[in-house]
C-alpha cells in the first residue's frame, strides 16, 4: 500500500483517479479548495484536506509517496479574459507544489496535463514530439508547467510523468462530469436530451472531414484513470515523460450528436452556426509512448459505451 496526495481530487478526473487509487489498496488524501470540485466527488475512504495547493507545504510530509496533481484552471475562454488567474493559479501554484514536495522529500509527480499544448496542429495524428505552440493562456499555462517539471527533474531528481489528455467523457461509478459552466460536447449534447437545452450548435460543417463537421479523439475517464496508476508504476528518478492519451482515432461532432440520439432515445435539434476562430478540422492523439512506456491501451474507446455511461450519470444526478 502507498499514501498518494491527490490535488484537485473533487473534480471529474480526479475524482476517478482518487476512486481507483482507493479501490486498488492505496492511501489516499485529497486537497481540493472546492472552487470547482464537488463534495460529492471525493470518493469514500479518502481523507479530506479542503485547501489550496499553493498551500500544500502545510499538508506534505515524507509518508506520501508521491502526488498526482490535477488542481488547475481549465476553462480555455475564461483564460483568454483572465489570463493572470491561469498563471496564478496553474504555474504559481505548481511551483509552490514542487516547493512543498521538495522540501517534504516526496520524489514522484503525475502531471495533469493537455492537448491544448498544440494549439493549433495542422496534421496528426499528434506525437508528444509535434510542435507545442498554445494559443490560449490555458494551453500556455499548462505548456510553462511542463518545462517547469523537467527542470525539476534535471536539477533535482523528480520522477514525473505529464499525461497530455485529448477529450475525456463518460463516467465511473457515481464520478461523472459536473462543470460549471458546460463546455464540452457530450454533456451538451446529453443537457439538449434532458430537456435542459433547446438544441447544440455545430460550429462550421464545411471542414474537410468525412461529414463535414470538426473530429476530435475521445477517450473514457476510466481508460484515463488507468493511465495514471501505470504512471506510478514508471515514473523514474530524474525523468519527465510526458506521454499523450487518446484512442488514436476520432469522432465527428454530427457522430457524437448521433450517438447520442440512439443511446438516448431522444430528439436532438441541430443549430448551424459559423466556424469558431482556433478549431482544427481534426484532433487526434498518437498513443503509441503511452502504449510503450505504461504498457497502457484503452479498452473502452467504444463511442456507444462512453455516451452510455456518460447518460447515465446524467440522469442519476437529475433523479
Amino acid at each position: 500500500m502507498s499514501k498518494y496526495l491527490v490535488t484537485g481530487g473533487a473534480g471529474y478526473v480526479g475524482s476517478v483517479v482518487a476512486a481507483r487509487l482507493l479501490e486498488t489498496g492505496h492511501e489516499v488524501t485529497v486537497l481540493d479548495n472546492f472552487s470547482t470540485g464537488f463534495g460529492a466527488g471525493v470518493p469514500a475512504g479518502a481523507t479530506l484536506i479542503d485547501g489550496r495547493i499553493q498551500d500544500a507545504a502545510q499538508h506534505l510530509d515524507a509518508s506520501y509517496d508521491a502526488v498526482l496533481h490535477f488542481a488547475a484552471s481549465s476553462q480555455v475562454g475564461e483564460s483568454v479574459v483572465n489570463p493572470g488567474k491561469y498563471w496564478d493559479n496553474n504555474v504559481g501554484g505548481t511551483l509552490a507544489l514542487l516547493d512543498a514536495m521538495r522540501g517534504a522529500g516526496v520524489r514522484k509527480l503525475i502531471f495533469s496535463s493537455t492537448a491544448a499544448t498544440y494549439g493549433e496542429p495542422a496534421d496528426g495524428p499528434l506525437t508528444e514530439h509535434s510542435v507545442t505552440a498554445p494559443t490560449n493562456p490555458y494551453g500556455a499555462s499548462k505548456l510553462a508547467v511542463d518545462h517547469m517539471i523537467a527542470g525539476e527533474c534535471t536539477a533535482h531528481g523528480l520522477a514525473a510523468v505529464s499525461l497530455r489528455y485529448f477529450n475525456v467523457a463518460g463516467a465511473y461509478r457515481e464520478f461523472g462530469e459536473r462543470h460549471d459552466p458546460e463546455t464540452h460536447l457530450i454533456p451538451l449534447v446529453l443537457q439538449v436530451a434532458l430537456g435542459e437545452r433547446e438544441s447544440i450548435s455545430i460550429f462550421g460543417e464545411d471542414y474537410p472531414t468525412p461529414d463535414g463537421t470538426c473530429v476530435r479523439d475521445y477517450i473514457h475517464v476510466a481508460d484515463l484513470a488507468e493511465a495514471h496508476l501505470s504512471a506510478l508504476d514508471v515514473a523514474a528518478g530524474g525523468e519527465h515523460l510526458i506521454c499523450n492519451l487518446g484512442n488514436g482515432s476520432g469522432f465527428s461532432v454530427r457522430e457524437v450528436i448521433e450517438t447520442v440520439r440512439k443511446v438516448t432515445g431522444r430528439d436532438i435539434p441541430e443549430v448551424v452556426a459559423p466556424r469558431r476562430a482556433g478549431d482544427p478540422a481534426v484532433l487526434v492523439a498518437s498513443a503509441r509512448a503511452a502504449h510503450e512506456r505504461l504498457g497502457w491501451t484503452p479498452t473502452r474507446s467504444d463511442l456507444t459505451n462512453i455516451v452510455t455511461d456518460a447518460w447515465n450519470f446524467a440522469r442519476e444526478q437529475r433523479s
